[in-house]
């Protein structure tokens, strides 16, 4: 393992594109809205790489599908929370040290392509 977190490799899930119920004001508490989510997960890959075996990284497909599970269910008033607890999946995985979570929400403001939160998490120790 890195002794820098920022040693660490990364894995990718660009431009998840998603609908779910998400914001404050009345209106958006009845229809789902569309949200794009950017995934970068840091973990140690060397013996993925070495070894070409998928015990030896992060299963990203198994991760898409728990996001895409949770985000077309969820009811979120702030994008915020929608990030955390997509950061929260992404760090279940064991490998995962680290994740950087973008929350876009197309249309949010006049005016504006988007908005968006980025978080970043790092799994605390002893997890």
């Amino acid at each position: 393992m890195p002794a820098n977190i920022d040693d660490l490799d990364k894995i990718y899930i660009r431009d998840l594109h998603l609908r779910c119920i998400i914001g404050i004001n009345q209106e958006e508490r009845h229809k789902k809205q569309d949200v794009v989510i950017n995934i970068t997960m840091y973990a140690d890959l060397r013996s993925a790489g070495k070894k070409d075996r998928i015990e030896n990284t992060v299963d990203y497909k198994a991760v898409k599908k728990k996001v895409i599970a949770m985000v077309e269910e969820s009811s979120c008033l702030l994008l915020e929370n929608l990030a955390e607890r997509i950061a929260q999946i992404c760090l279940d995985e064991n490998r995962v040290q680290r994740v950087a979570v973008t929350v876009d929400k197309p249309g949010a403001l006049r005016f504006a392509r988007s908005v968006a939160v980025e978080i970043i998490r790092d799994r605390q120790k002893g997890d």
